[in-house]
């Protein structure tokens, strides 16, 4: 008998650590398949809200954000990147590759949310594919409407959405309400709107504490 569990993940489209941590809960759930029926629910959170349309680079803009060399960024980007291999994730970080404005892939993510949890899954993945291994820009609108014909979306309404922002209120709201939750850091993983987990945990953390959660609930 499997028990339900409502997971909201806050996270952020250029948030590595993100990936890593839902590659992680999506295997971590594969082993509790027989334990546990559960729906995913997907946050906005940015990163870098008042990044320009331009983007930047990645190496001076970490430098600079936590104050140190890009080559220790290019040290913690390795560590990333065996995490990733570990999970069957690609992260290809290069010299060139560039930090954008998520905002919109927030706003299209809410739009898929609302035509179902697998619609907003496959386009998650398929964002956070174009961008760490491809290093495609996910502010660019050309590119977020292939992506929401990739995860069998609507592409017409997508290109509408976008270019009309009729979702950019609701997500700025989304993104506020997170944060005076306390929610300062991603990923952050909500089990059934009590419990949370902060950071791209290990698969068997994961599945220690879904684990834990569910024996909280029967109680």
């Amino acid at each position: 008998m499997t028990q339900s569990l409502t997971i909201d993940f806050v996270s952020d489209v250029a948030c590595p650590w993100c990936a890593v941590g839902l590659n992680s809960l999506l295997q971590a759930l594969e082993q509790l398949s027989d334990e546990v029926s559960a729906s995913i629910r997907f946050r906005p959170f940015e990163l870098a809200p008042d990044m320009p349309e331009t983007g930047e680079r990645i190496l001076p803009h970490l430098s600079r954000k936590y104050g140190i060399s890009e080559e220790q960024v290019k040290q913690n980007q390795e560590q990333i990147r065996l995490r990733g291999a570990e999970l069957g994730f690609v992260f290809d970080f290069r010299a060139d590759s560039m930090k954008w404005n998520t905002f919109a892939a927030h706003q299209l993510l809410h739009w898929a949310g609302e035509q179902g949890a697998e619609y907003q899954l496959a386009l998650k993945q398929a964002l956070l594919e174009a961008y760490f291994s491809h290093n495609r820009n996910p502010s660019d609108i050309e590119v977020l409407v292939e992506l929401a014909a990739k995860a069998g979306l609507d592409s017409v309404v997508a290109r509408e959405l976008l270019q009309d922002q009729r979702y950019a209120e609701v997500v700025r709201a989304e993104e506020q309400q997170w944060v005076e939750l306390g929610v300062s850091s991603v990923p952050t993983v909500v089990f059934n709107q009590r419990y949370a987990v902060s950071g791209g945990q290990p698969v068997e953390s994961f599945v220690a504490a879904m684990r834990d959660v569910l024996a909280q609930e029967e109680r």
